[in-house]
């Protein structure tokens, strides 16, 4: 809307509860828009919200005993500790819906002065009647066709419902519940209003992009932009609406009743955080993901290629690095032909990045570049090899790391092997397995060299050949 400035709003956790697999989706998906924007020069105003008052939250409360404000603290305090260990840059804030009540009665006020909502016994209703034109926009559907994915949210037929589509924009008090003073009498606001009202103080009546999980379609964003456009008169608040794809743990919907619900603390006990991260954007962030141990196995393995060969290349890199000569993919030079393929991967991880943050093809794109690396870090000599080596650092840290954020630091990266007691328990036996097997590759004896990579493998070791001898690591 504002050349150069991207406003965008993504709903955020309620936090009753530790964050799961799909929170975890969900925020890695924007935080990699969040990264390409700000790489092609926007300048990006990140707004994500915590719903800290929900029915869910009222009920775990009561099931411990807990205070309800210190159950949101404590599970605030994970949430960011779960998405800095995934390296999901912070938004720029993190609005509460609690701080907003004020904000929320006055929209409220306005629906119903506006006849778009109306009082009742039992709270403050939006009338979905009142604004038939605006149902559908996000899902093409009627409101019949759809009631019964509302997941329970805009269901009930509540005493002072005029419509079984009309949802709630205030709740009158229960007993034993946190509750704030309106003009309708004590209680707290419905789910949708908190949106509405946070996202308009933090932009006004319109911006640019709303984000949030694919079951938020219908009811929740639906019901912002009822709420919204009726309040403020301007259509569409939203100029682009992002949803994120579910995860599916081995085919299955995540479930606590399945056995199969993945908490970000449970997983990140078995997985390094950056592999799950790799894991979960090696797919366009609108398809749906099967998370499986093949796919974890096949994301571990991938990263590993990704660490070794950029542990190479920072061994490797020179104190003089001359330029290097323009890429070209047509020459017959090895030097500057694969400069050129590198070039042409960059353009083409940029490309798919613009197709709609296609991070599944930009991934694909580092791991061509990573097959290229590895062969010209194994011929190229003198100078052109540490050019070369600071060349290849650049590409990585540019794609790998910056967009893409799966690029441990250097300091990580070149950390004494004896810092980890697992590579120091096998270091004799693999230095022992890369002799047998270069004196193989020396003797052209490709199969046993192979079955020697694969023993290698098996023990969880990576090898990165260079023309200074292999360098090894832990997959």
């Amino acid at each position: 809307m504002n050349p150069g400035v991207v406003n965008m709003y993504v709903c955020g956790v309620t936090v009753y509860d530790l964050c799961h697999l799909g929170h975890a989706r969900c925020y890695l998906a924007f935080d990699l828009i969040h990264r390409w924007l700000e790489k092609s020069g926007y300048d990006v105003n990140y707004v994500q919200n915590f719903t800290d008052i929900d029915d869910k939250i009222i009920n775990r409360a009561n099931e411990t005993g807990e205070d309800w404000r210190e159950l949101v603290d404590n599970n605030i305090a994970t949430y960011y500790r779960d998405m800095d260990a995934l390296n999901i840059l912070r938004a720029d804030s993190y609005p509460r819906c609690t701080d907003y009540v004020e904000q929320m009665i006055e929209i409220t006020s306005d629906l119903i002065e506006k006849g778009n909502a109306y009082a009742a016994d039992d709270g403050v209703y939006f009338s979905v009647a009142s604004a038939p034109e605006k149902y559908g926009q996000l899902t093409g559907q009627n409101i019949d066709a759809v009631r019964s994915g509302a997941g329970g949210r805009v269901g009930g037929t509540g005493s002072g419902k005029r419509d079984h589509k009309d949802f709630a924009l205030w709740k009158a008090a229960k007993p034993g519940e946190p509750t704030w003073d309106s003009p309708w009498g004590a209680g707290r606001p419905g789910w949708h209003i908190e949106c509405t009202a946070m996202s308009m103080d933090s932009f006004g009546s319109q911006f640019d992009i709303h984000g949030g999980g694919h079951d938020l379609l219908f009811p929740h964003h639906e019901a912002e932009i009822f709420q919204g456009e009726c309040h403020t008169g301007c259509s569409p608040v939203v100029h682009h609406w992002l949803h994120n794809g579910f995860v599916n743990i081995d085919g299955e919907k995540m479930s606590k009743s399945l056995g199969n619900f993945w908490t970000i603390k449970d997983i990140l006990e078995k997985v390094d955080p950056l592999v799950l991260r790799f894991s979960l954007i090696n797919a366009h962030y609108r398809s749906p993901i099967d998370m499986n141990e093949q796919l974890l196995k096949d994301a571990e393995k991938n990263h590993a290629r990704l660490t070794g060969v950029y542990k190479a290349a920072l061994e490797l890199v020179g104190m003089n690095c001359p330029p290097l000569p323009d890429g070209d993919i047509t020459s017959q030079v090895p030097l500057v032909k694969s400069l050129g393929l590198l070039e042409k991967m960059a353009q083409g991880f940029a490309i798919a990045m613009d197709d709609d943050f296609n991070s599944r093809e930009a991934c694909a794109k580092v791991l061509g570049g990573l097959r290229e690396m590895s062969r010209m870090l194994g011929i190229l000599e003198g100078d052109d090899l540490g050019s070369y080596a600071q060349h290849c650092i650049e590409w990585l840290e540019d794609t790998a790391g910056t967009v893409l954020g799966v690029l441990p630091t250097r300091e990580q990266v070149l950390a004494e092997p004896e810092d980890d007691p697992r590579r120091a328990e096998i270091a004799e036996q693999v230095e022992a397995l890369i002799e047998r097997r270069s004196k193989a590759r020396d003797a052209k004896d490709w199969s046993a060299a192979d079955a020697i990579r694969d023993e290698l493998s098996a023990l969880g070791v990576i090898v990165t050949d260079t023309s200074e001898g292999p360098i090894w690591d832990l997959i």
